[in-house]
């Protein structure tokens, strides 16, 4: 009669464990100090099994304008969006005459989830001397952490997008017009004129609305620079009339605005020169209209807060618990190029701000 041990029940979860005043590799008893950042006093009292992810919610400002798909459990890891074809105006009938038809044609676009993920091992000892409850710290933590790589991932796929506008450098009242990105310098900020370029750019592509206004996102950097305008209208001045997104600041020209320091930032060698041999930062405001992109919702995925007590997870000696998430996503797809349009400008943070 053969005895079996399932080893991998204890793999890798404790090779980084934090303990009371040290992180401890729990399989060869090396030990690490605390550093910087990764610094965890001890501060937990009770483990806790189970938390929501609502933290992550504050963070997917981008994924909250997606046009969201379902894949059903057993379904395989891929979605396909059909797009039909536009149909043109209708010809002037002759009597007794029957006109010819339209082609309906139809072209698809399909994408995949993929896993992401990460967790923190706490130690025994710290959850039993521990005055605060150090677990549901982290997941407090670990939730904004979900919540920014989900964004992240959709914010990087959006930045595929083609249709580019590029601020207009303005000198003593006079604009010019800049055709890529490293022609920009610091008087080419966002303005409401070049909002207006980028809402008439939208229109003209026949893009629709987001319950009847176009939605932009904006990086804190350059709101800095529209929300002192004269017609900048707060959010709170219309919050009464209409439910209002996450990250929303305000609105300008009929165009909604939603602040997000994850909003794209560029400083590479791509972006005009600081002229002290480095690069100015750039920034990517995005003007949305419905259903630019899509999102994947995998049944039973998504994202998972997952809790493993230290009897579930702590090796042979039940020394550490975890917490982590899991998330299954595709990022984003971009379904229309046409009711997307990006636009890139520098800002008064340009010299100091660096690439996201």
């Amino acid at each position: 009669m053969h005895n079996f041990m399932d080893l991998q029940r204890f793999a890798e979860g404790g090779t980084l464990v934090n303990a009371t005043n040290q992180y401890v590799n729990a399989y060869d008893g090396t030990y690490e100090a605390f550093s910087g950042s990764n610094t965890l006093s001890p501060e937990n009292k009770t483990f806790y099994n189970t938390a929501l992810l609502e933290n992550a919610k504050a963070e997917m400002v981008h994924s909250q304008f997606a046009k969201r798909t379902p894949l059903p459990r057993g379904n395989g890891k891929t979605v396909e969006w059909r797009k039909f074809n536009t149909i043109a105006p209708a010809s002037q009938l002759t009597e007794g005459v029957i006109p010819t038809g339209q082609k309906l044609g139809m072209s698809t676009l399909t994408d995949e989830v993929s896993q992401y993920g990460t967790y923190v091992a706490i130690s025994d000892m710290l959850d039993l001397t521990a005055i605060d409850p150090v677990a549901m710290e982290a997941q407090v933590e670990l939730s904004a952490s979900a919540g920014r790589t989900e964004d992240e991932l959709c914010r990087n796929d959006l930045m595929t997008g083609t249709n580019v506008l590029y601020a207009q450098k303005v000198v003593s009242g006079v604009a010019t017009d800049v055709s890529q990105r490293s022609g920009l310098d610091m008087t080419a900020v966002l303005t409401p004129d070049t909002v207006k370029r980028a809402k008439t750019k939208l229109k003209k592509l026949h893009a629709p609305t987001i319950d009847g206004k176009y939605v932009a996102i904006i990086h804190p950097s350059v709101a800095y620079d529209l929300t002192s305008h004269k017609d900048w209208i707060e959010y709170h001045k219309y919050a009464g009339t209409k439910e209002i997104f996450s990250g929303e600041i305000g609105e300008l020209d009929g165009v909604r605005f939603v602040e997000s320091s994850q909003a794209k930032v560029f400083r590479d060698s791509t972006c005009p020169s600081d002229g002290n041999n480095g690069r100015l930062a750039v920034y990517a405001t995005l003007f949305l209209g419905k259903d630019a992109f899509g999102c994947i919702d995998l049944q039973g995925g998504g994202l998972q807060m997952i809790l493993h007590s230290a009897s579930e997870a702590g090796g042979p000696l039940d020394q550490f618990s975890t917490v982590g998430y899991k998330l299954t996503t595709n990022g984003a797809k971009v379904l229309y190029e046409d009711r997307m349009v990006r636009v890139e400008s520098c800002s008064h943070y340009s010299g100091e701000d660096v690439a996201n």
